[in-house]
C-alpha cells in the first residue's frame, strides 16, 4: 500500500522531471516573410474591420507565441472601428500614410512615424482619411489570437 507521502513524492518527482526536460529544450526561433503570410479572411465589417488588409505575421497558430505581430494596409476610406481588448495591450506604428486615431477623447490626427500604445481596456482605432494607403505594423502583448485578446467593438462605433 502506498502512503500519502509516497504519492506526493512521486507526483513531485514527475513534475520536476517534466519541468527539467522542458528547460533543457532550446527555444526555437520562428522566421517568416511578409510575402508568405496570407491575409486574414472573414474579418467582418460589423465587427469593426472595414476594408482592411490584415496579416498575422507572428501569433499562437504560427509560432506558438502569446502575442501577435501584425501588418495592416488600409486603403483610402478603410478603417478599424473604435474597439478595445480586455486581455492584452496593443501598439501600432504608422509606417506610411496618415489618418485619424480614435481615442477616448475624440479623433486625433496621425501621420507617418507615429507610435501608439493602448493598454488593455483602452478604446482605440484608426481611420484612413487620406488619399493614399496607410501601412501599420502592430502588436498585441498578452494574447496570441483574436479570441484570446478579448476583442470588443464599440457599440457606437463610426459605422
Amino acid at each position: 500500500m502506498t502512503s500519502q507521502g509516497e504519492k506526493f513524492g512521486s507526483a513531485l518527482a514527475k513534475a520536476i522531471k517534466g519541468t527539467t526536460a522542458k528547460m533543457k529544450e532550446a527555444p526555437v526561433m520562428y522566421i517568416t516573410n511578409i510575402n508568405d503570410v496570407p491575409k486574414v479572411e472573414g474579418l467582418k465589417r460589423d465587427d469593426g474591420w472595414v476594408d482592411m488588409q490584415v496579416q498575422f505575421l507572428i501569433d499562437k497558430k504560427s509560432a506558438g507565441a502569446n502575442h501577435v505581430v501584425g501588418w495592416t494596409v488600409l486603403k483610402p476610406g478603410a478603417r478599424h472601428e473604435n474597439h478595445r481588448h480586455h486581455n492584452c495591450d496593443e501598439f501600432f506604428i504608422v509606417l506610411k500614410g496618415s489618418g485619424h486615431i480614435y481615442t477616448d477623447h475624440g479623433d486625433k490626427p496621425s501621420k507617418e512615424g507615429d507610435v501608439v500604445y493602448s493598454p488593455r481596456g483602452c478604446w482605440h482605432g484608426f481611420n484612413n482619411t487620406s488619399n493614399e494607403d496607410v501601412v501599420l505594423v502592430w502588436g498585441w502583448m498578452g494574447a496570441g489570437s483574436i479570441d484570446d485578446s478579448g476583442y470588443e467593438v464599440h457599440a457606437e462605433s463610426h459605422k
